[in-house]
């Protein structure tokens, strides 16, 4: 079986990160993991870019911190991916499937309500998972999933999160027949609870994790 983690964050990109994208890469490797989606905090969440900068710019320091895990990756045959953690007013999004090319060609698209932003993502060829659903905090408006015909998947276990949340979570996805994942939100190298999923082969790329969610092979690290 080959271990993925789904949602992690680094430093500097994401506010919130503690350990730098190398670090995050060297940890999982040796807690055996195949590889990882680094989805840091884009522009409308905990992102550690100053807000006053011009598109471009805000991108290319977007990217550092993949492009710096994929650098690392590549040297000890670590699987590093491009995600991110799309925010609306509390509420976050894991989006998969995208690169570069979208992010320069979509100028602000962190403006975006979830409907628009789910749109273009999936016009896009992309994914799109509501992270940890039920999570309540003082900055989540609405601490509920959104209507399931606007994204492609839920993360039913998040390791950060209560064990009711992630009930709710899954009840929710089993409920409308949405695909599942799990992650573990980690934001350093302490990995007491790293999570993910667990695929029979090994992914030759992004899409080939985003297929294996939608088509239910994979195997859920709860």
């Amino acid at each position: 079986m080959f271990l993925y983690e789904t949602h992690l964050h680094c430093s500097p990109v994401s506010a919130c990160g503690a350990d730098k994208p190398e670090d995050l890469v060297r940890a999982y490797k040796a807690r055996g993991y195949t590889g990882f989606i680094l989805t840091d905090h884009f522009f409308n969440g905990n992102s550690g870019c100053p807000r006053e900068w011009k598109w471009e710019s805000k991108v290319a320091f977007f990217l550092s911190g993949y492009e710096r895990a994929k650098k690392e990756g590549d040297k000890c045959g670590f699987d590093v991916f491009l995600g991110w953690e799309y925010a609306i007013h509390g509420s976050e999004f894991l989006t998969y499937g995208l690169d570069a090319d979208f992010l320069l060609g979509n100028p602000h698209v962190d403006r975006y309500d979830i409907t628009s932003y789910g749109t273009l993502v999936r016009e896009n060829g992309g994914y799109i998972a509501q992270a940890h659903p039920y999570r309540e905090a003082f900055w989540v408006a609405n601490p509920f999933p959104v209507a399931p015909h606007l994204i492609d998947g839920v993360e039913v276990f998040n390791a950060s999160q209560p064990p009711e949340s992630n009930k709710k979570a899954f009840d929710f996805a089993r409920l409308h027949n949405l695909p599942m994942q799990a992650g573990s939100d980690a934001h350093s190298v302490r990995l007491n609870f790293a999570s993910g999923i667990k695929m029979k082969e090994r992914a030759k790329d992004i899409h080939d994790i985003i297929a294996a969610i939608k088509k239910r092979k994979v195997e859920l690290i709860c």
